[in-house]
């Protein structure tokens, strides 16, 4: 019998291998968002995802999206924007506002699942050194970005924005040539999109993920 697993005030999680097929990865509910929940849920190929109001649901699906860093697709197009050097890129200059742009722009069309509890929660993981965001200005603006946590030699992406054409494109090329001079191995995009599977990320089974995430996670690599 298939079952979805409560969580509660001890800090643990059941296996990834547990998680349903259908809603794909659905694994658990309930617990909370403190920075050490979040950590042991992302050593283990869990994440939260859950609407305002909800208890927390802690997913792990399969097959999982992911990107490797030196197998990112630019198109002609986007090549030639960043030969012309339109955009200026940074990373941690201003986190929270990162993560606040990605919750508003998408509370505007489908809605969000980065409610206030998780903007405080990541925003903690940021200021321990744990999440990481990349920013892209034009003008001296903020157009664009994206968020996610390090752990040695994997990058979790979150989610991004953009507020004019490409920039969030340029966020993630930025990111995977950064991760590529670290020594990263992985960015775990969690599911599909047309979107991600157009800029190079791919599927990849549980069962290599996690096993390219026990590798990833145990080297000393920092961001």
């Amino acid at each position: 019998m298939l079952e979805i697993w409560q969580l509660d005030k001890e800090l643990w999680f059941p296996s990834p291998n547990l998680a349903l097929k259908e809603p794909n990865g659905l694994l658990a509910f309930g617990g909370d968002l403190s920075a050490k929940r979040l950590l042991l849920a992302y050593q283990n190929g869990i994440f939260p995802w859950f609407n305002e109001g909800e208890p927390p649901l802690w997913w792990s699906p399969a097959p999982r999206m992911v990107l490797y860093p030196n197998t990112i697709k630019i198109s002609r197009s986007l090549n030639k924007r960043l030969k012309r050097n339109e955009f200026q890129c940074s990373f941690d200059t201003c986190f929270s506002e990162v993560i606040k742009q990605c919750s508003s722009l998408r509370q505007a069309t489908t809605g969000t699942w980065i409610t206030p509890e998780m903007q405080h929660a990541y925003n903690q993981l940021h200021q321990q050194g744990h999440a990481h965001s990349v920013e892209i200005w034009q003008n001296e603006q903020l157009v664009g970005g994206l968020y996610g946590l390090a752990l040695g030699g994997i990058f979790f992406g979150e989610s991004m924005f953009s507020t004019v054409s490409d920039a969030s494109k340029v966020a993630l090329v930025k990111l995977s040539l950064h991760l590529q001079e670290k020594g990263f191995s992985l960015i775990d995009c969690q599911v599909y999109t047309q979107h991600l599977a157009s800029l190079g990320a791919q599927e990849i089974s549980r069962e290599l993920f996690l096993s390219t995430l026990a590798e990833a996670t145990s080297a000393d690599i920092h961001f």
